[in-house]
């Protein structure tokens, strides 16, 4: 797969994993959604912490991030059809966000994606992933098709 379609598809997924490290260097994985939006010359991923149930506003995936930034996002299409199969992974850097433009700028393009958040706009905070790599694989490409 090569990068224009990787992006592609990482831009069109609905749905994806949000992998952190925790302080002791664990793997944290949840899942997520999330837009994709070109900042500065290259690509950032914004998610919300929304208003679905959580514990605590205060999630383990943001003490990650402050610990220690380095974050990949996973989407992928699974199939029985295994020449359908395909997998794109994001890696980068992740922030929450300070900037009120930048923040409104994810926020509108999280609504647009989600009609969920049309109806109850989430105000938690908005972190980004300024991604750094985008790599991905399709068993189209590797049976030759």
């Amino acid at each position: 797969m090569d990068d224009g379609e990787a992006i592609t598809r990482l831009r069109a997924a609905r749905v994806g994993r949000l992998a952190t490290v925790t302080p002791e260097g664990s793997p944290h994985v949840v899942p997520l959604v999330f837009v994709v939006l070109e900042r500065d010359g290259g690509l950032v991923a914004y998610w919300v912490v929304d208003e679905k149930p959580k514990r605590s506003r205060r999630l383990r995936r943001l003490r990650n991030i402050e610990t220690n930034p380095s974050a990949a996002i996973l989407v992928d299409e699974y199939s029985d059809d295994w020449g359908r199969l395909w997998w794109v992974r994001a890696d980068g850097t992740g922030r929450v966000v300070r900037s009120r433009s930048e923040r409104v700028a994810a926020l509108d393009a999280l609504l647009a994606k989600y009609q969920q958040y049309a109806i109850t706009p989430p105000n938690g905070p908005v972190v980004a992933i300024d991604i750094h790599r985008v790599t991905g694989w399709a068993a189209e490409d590797a049976s030759g098709a």
